[in-house]
Formats: C-alpha cells, sequence, structure tokens
C-alpha cells in the first residue's frame, strides 16, 4: 500500500503540487491513501482525483482576498521583501463584532466548496481510495484525522477549512461542540498515521529546508513576534514527526522517501502572491524531477 502525504505550509503548498505532479504524470505513481495537513489537506483531494492542472489553477491564482474575509494583515513591499505588518482597523473591527480570532477565513471555506464538487466527492466515496485529513481539537487537546468516506459532503469541506484555519490569524471554528484549528498545530506531516494505516512506502512531501538554512529576522511588531513563535513551534513538532514516522516504519519494514525544499521559500506562508506561487509550483515539479535523476 502507498501513500502520499503533505505536511502544513500555508501559500508554499503551490511546491507540494509540483512535486506531485511529477509523482503522478511523469513516474505513474498510484497511491491508495492521499493525507494532508492545512495546506496539504486542500491539495490531496484533487491529486486523488487525479486532477491536477484543476488545482494547479487553484493555487497559482489564489490571493488574500481569497482566503480572508477579514484581513489582520497588511503586505508591505519594501525593496522587494514583503512583510506582514498589522491592519489594525480590521483587527480592532474583527473584536468588535466578538470574534476571538485576528481574522477571520470564511472566504477561503467558500474557495472550498466552488472548486471540490459534490459529484467528485461521491466519485472519491466509492474509490477505493482513502483520503484524510489532520485536524487540532483544541477541546480535548487531541489531533484528530477524518476520513472522506466517514464524513457527509458538508463535513468533509468544513473539515480541508478547519485544517487550514492558522488560528489566531484565521477561524476558530465549533463543530460537533468542540473547538477546531489548523491540523500543524498538533500534526505537520503525518507520517506515522500513513504507516499505521497500512502503508508500505511513504512519499512525503514537507514544506521546508532539511536542516535550518536562516536565522529568524528579529520580530517588528505583536504579529511578527507569534509568526516567528509559531513557526518555531511547527518546527520542533515537524521534526518529532519525522523521527517518529521513521521509527515506526522501520518497525513495520515501511519506506518513506522525503522531499523537502531545497531552500527556504518564504518566511511568510500567509502570503499568498500569484508570481511566487507560479514559480514554487515548477521548481517543485523540477525538485522532483533532479531527486529522481539523482536517485536513480
Amino acid at each position: 500500500m502507498r501513500a502520499l502525504v503533505i505536511s502544513g505550509g500555508g501559500s508554499k503548498g503551490a511546491f507540494a503540487g509540483g512535486i506531485a505532479q511529477y509523482l503522478l504524470e511523469e513516474e505513474k505513481r498510484s497511491y491508495d491513501l492521499f493525507l494532508g495537513t492545512s495546506t496539504g489537506s486542500l491539495l490531496i483531494s484533487h491529486l486523488a482525483l487525479n486532477k491536477i492542472a484543476e488545482i494547479k489553477e487553484i493555487y497559482t491564482n489564489v490571493d488574500q482576498s481569497s482566503i480572508f474575509n477579514i484581513n489582520p494583515f497588511l503586505i508591505v513591499n519594501r525593496k522587494g521583501v514583503e512583510r506582514i505588518k498589522i491592519n489594525h482597523l480590521n483587527v480592532l473591527k474583527n473584536f468588535i463584532r466578538g470574534s476571538k480570532t485576528f481574522g477571520e477565513s470564511y472566504n477561503l471555506r467558500k474557495l472550498i466548496e466552488d472548486q471540490i464538487s459534490y459529484p467528485d466527492f461521491k466519485i472519491l466515496q466509492k474509490s477505493q481510495k482513502e483520503v484524510l485529513v489532520c485536524v487540532s481539537n483544541i477541546t480535548t487537546n487531541s489531533v484528530e484525522y477524518k476520513k472522506l468516506k466517514d464524513c457527509s459532503y458538508v463535513d468533509f469541506l468544513d473539515w480541508i477549512w478547519i485544517s487550514c484555519n492558522y488560528v489566531p490569524f484565521m477561524s476558530l471554528v465549533t463543530k460537533n461542540g468542540c473547538e477546531y484549528a489548523d491540523g500543524g498545530l498538533g500534526c505537520v506531516i503525518p507520517i506515522e498515521k500513513a504507516i499505521t494505516l497500512g502503508a508500505t512506502h511513504v512519499d512525503a512531501i514537507l514544506l521546508d529546508t532539511e536542516f535550518q538554512q536562516t536565522n529568524r529576522v528579529h520580530s517588528r511588531n505583536p504579529f511578527d513576534a507569534l509568526s516567528s513563535i509559531f513557526g518555531f513551534i511547527a518546527d520542533r513538532i515537524e521534526s518529532q514527526n519525522v523521527h517518529i514516522g521513521k521509527l515506526v516504519a522501520e518497525d513495520n519494514h515501511a519506506s518513506i522517501r522525503m522531499f523537502y525544499t531545497p531552500k527556504v521559500l518564504t518566511t511568510n506562508s500567509l502570503v499568498f502572491n500569484k508570481a511566487h506561487m507560479e514559480m514554487w509550483w515548477q521548481q517543485g515539479w523540477e525538485h522532483a524531477r533532479d531527486q529522481a535523476l539523482t536517485s536513480s
């Protein structure tokens, strides 16, 4: 049994899309399991349906307004470097409305519904493929994996959206009596889950460099500080996920092929820049090709 597992990483998901395109179209890989966290959860349904052109079109055309109905950020470009600043007015409006977060991402929920149709959902329900998304249950302090075949159409769209909600910048969602947030808060790359479900080979796409290649820029505002803190936490969780995944693979005689980014793509993965994401998709494809040539 083969599994494709894709980590979280916001806009860097375009790079994962390029890698997946190469694996499916050039290597002709066939996967039984598709598991995703955060941005990975946005990719896996289309990849399981082999609708690569469609998901590429989405990933290379989104912008901030595609994600946020209330955007807590201002993107400032200084000398070619994009930095995030607080949109004080939007944040204040959101707090006055009684929101628990700085911003709201209901536009993303609508985008997901527009791009994953009910007929496509039924095709996946009837197929032999398993599609799972990872979410963090804040109320029960646990990580949950939502299997498409166990969900209604509306519920599965909700779980994909929830998996992507990078709290406190995006929506904190109450569902089934619990508060849920980004799957990456609990599991950045669900390699272990793929193997416990029976995968004997895992292709894992991690949207970070294998080794740290840069020091974090000093924070200039509270958002910078929060981003750095969450980035640090995510790096530690990812490292643990990989370490545990490798141990579980060894115990179960499974193999793992890792795909990391060859360089730091961005330090602001909540910035959705069309030109950058088009470039990252192509770079992902080329990186998978180069890695395949090196290993052959």
